[in-house]
């Protein structure tokens, strides 16, 4: 292992702070990987597939959901690495990343080419300014086209090709010179030593026993182990009790200067003190002002998270306010259900952000968990001349109330091969969408541009293209605004009492579409009863399907021997008037696959 003085006071002008961005699955982390290798950041006994990605889920899903930092050294240049994420739920991480560096590597696939989220987190880092440093990887590979693909970006990103590296991240090749770009191409962090300390905050978890151990990029000043920090937005003082950094293992240090990427540990037990954004400085000489942090994300999708035992509600409280704290875009706040109880509104990023964080609480705090229907966030403007915003459709108003409701909608930018842009238009056209652009980024490969509704893509949109397209096709979206839309809310009635953790809200013309299809459904999931059980749905009141779970049977006859026929039709009386007793009085437990069932309602 190469022999690394972590202590090593190495001046601005020997440092590079670097991001990897690319589109999902276009091998930032088995870059991350070679790179640790080629530095001599890990033994080689301990070395293992993704080595930065931490969670158990991001390794059996192959895909990175955590921002990871790390610090190696390279022919005595000291170098802080962020690999990032690449789905487009998670381009809040992105961001937040990129306020840490001065420059990125954009890993482009050379046998797929430009996808959509390349050019997302391509314009993401040209708005930050940053030096972008191009790699073609995985050129080993049969299908590999390095050609048609540099040709691409110079086209599309406006890119020299003749700056473009190749590389295989898999073998290593062309690693090396990669490296050596960076240090080339990537300019210095700037900042001034004897200015009064500021450092932002891009990332924290919370460790049970140190308490939040917060990732900070210092801009100006010195941060020193034992000194009291002053968090300039919390209005809070702490001791720093460590300063460190990551080798990728965390490794305590007496000082981080200006330029410098590590992490603290302040003794913070309130997590809400500590959040993504903050800047921190010196007590005794604090900063004027705090450093401009990070916009707000804003949710796209909500959806209600309960407990499935009522007693777990604190756990979950609790659980949700260490989350946020590694992961700031989640939102949330508490609601009640009649049918599920206490719980809490989330607001989410997209469909696999409300997986993956539902999925994180379930296993970092052991909790067992529902999630109800995803829904949007609606504007509804009342009679009166009021407007109220919505993202639960049990509180919607009703229809007699409303005078417009208006839904959000995205840009959605689609590139393909362009053997299936049929397919992907009749897709596009189905879920209500409008063509904005289409152009040929070369003779096989086309973008498409559409305005769809958000409501329309949160579910299965993203499976469907991926079917449709054998798995070519990639998509990125932006918020696009809101248009007006006739839209009804869907109701499921079981056994006559209205399930509110089912309700939707849906296009008209889809309604019973979707009604009938849940119906359906819940046939299929709910256990039968001793007694029949009704399952409608309703839209405004009217019940517009209608199935039923047939009653298990009890041979109630079956000690009738013979005899008259008056006895048996006596027992049935008296059995058909106990089944009317217990129908009223009977409640049906819905199973908690059926909550799950109705988020995946297949066309």
């Amino acid at each position: 292992m190469q022999d690394f003085q972590v202590t090593d006071n190495v001046g601005q002008d020997r440092m590079r702070n670097f991001s990897i961005i690319s589109h999902v699955d276009h091998g930032k982390s088995t870059l991350s990987d070679r790179i640790l290798e080629l530095t001599g950041a890990v033994d080689p006994r301990h070395m293992r597939e993704q080595y930065l990605d931490s969670m158990d889920i991001e390794r059996e899903r192959g895909i990175t959901i955590k921002a990871q930092n790390v610090r190696v050294k390279w022919k005595n240049y000291v170098l802080h690495l962020i690999d990032t994420p690449g789905h487009v739920d998670f381009g809040y991480e992105v961001s937040r990343s990129l306020a840490a560096c001065e420059g990125v590597i954009l890993l482009v696939d050379a046998s797929q080419g430009i996808q959509a989220q390349t050019l997302a987190n391509c314009y993401l880092a040209i708005d930050h300014d940053l030096e972008i440093v191009v790699a073609l990887n995985k050129i080993d590979l049969p299908a590999a086209d390095p050609i048609r693909c540099a040709s691409e970006i110079e086209q599309v990103l406006g890119l020299s090709s003749t700056q473009i590296l190749s590389i295989s991240a898999k073998t290593g090749r062309g690693v090396p010179e990669l490296l050596d770009a960076v240090i080339e191409r990537i300019p210095a962090p700037k900042g001034d030593e004897k200015a009064p300390l500021q450092a932002l905050i891009f990332d924290s978890y919370f460790d049970q026993y140190r308490g939040v151990i917060s990732s900070v990029r210092v801009v100006n000043g010195e941060l020193r182990s034992g000194s009291k920090l002053r968090f300039l937005q919390a209005k809070v003082t702490h001791d720093l009790e460590e300063v460190g950094v990551r080798t990728p293992d965390p490794v305590a240090v007496k000082k981080l200067g200006p330029g410098e990427v590590g992490y603290i540990i302040a003794n913070v037990r309130d997590v809400g003190e500590a959040r993504s954004g903050e800047t921190v400085s010196n007590a005794d000489n604090p900063a004027l002002a705090a450093l401009p942090g990070y916009r707000q994300p804003k949710p796209m999708v909500y959806c209600g998270i309960y407990p499935i035992d009522g007693d777990e509600f604190p756990d979950l409280r609790e659980a949700l306010l260490k989350l946020k704290l590694n992961d700031a875009s989640v939102t949330y706040e508490p609601e009640t259900s009649g049918a599920l109880g206490f719980g809490f509104r989330c607001g989410f990023l997209g469909l696999l952000h409300m997986e993956i964080v539902r999925e994180r609480l379930e296993r970092e705090f052991n909790l067992s968990l529902i999630a109800t229907s995803p829904s949007v966030e609606y504007s509804v403007t009342l009679k009166n001349g009021t407007v109220k915003v919505v993202d639960n459709p049990n509180d919607l108003p009703q229809s007699h109330e409303v005078d417009a409701i208006e839904e959000p909608l995205l840009k959605a930018t689609i590139i393909t091969p362009s053997t299936y842009t049929g397919v992907i238009m009749e897709l596009c056209q189905s879920r209500r969408g409008e063509l904005v652009k289409m152009e040929y980024l070369s003779p096989e490969r086309v973008e498409l541009i559409y305005k769809i509704p958000l409501a329309e893509v949160v579910v299965d949109f993203f499976d469907a293209l991926k079917s449709r397209t054998k798995g070519y096709a990639s998509l990125d979206y932006e918020p696009a605004g809101n248009q007006s839309a006739s839209l009804v809310k869907v109701d499921v009635l079981i056994n006559g009492v209205t399930v509110d953790a089912f309700s939707t809200i849906v296009h008209k013309a889809k309604a019973e579409d979707y009604g009938r299809k849940m119906t359906t459904k819940l046939k299929e999931l709910i256990p039968r009863q001793l007694f029949d059980v009704p399952i409608q749905s309703a839209i405004n009141g009217r019940i517009v399907s209608r199935e039923t779970v047939k009653a298990r049977r009890k041979d109630v006859i079956a000690k009738c021997y013979g005899g008259d026929i008056s006895r048996k039709r006596k027992l049935l009386e008296k059995q058909k008037e106990g089944k009317k007793r217990m129908k009223s009085i009977g409640r049906v437990e819905v199973p908690q696959e059926a909550f799950i069932a109705a988020l995946k309602l297949e066309d």
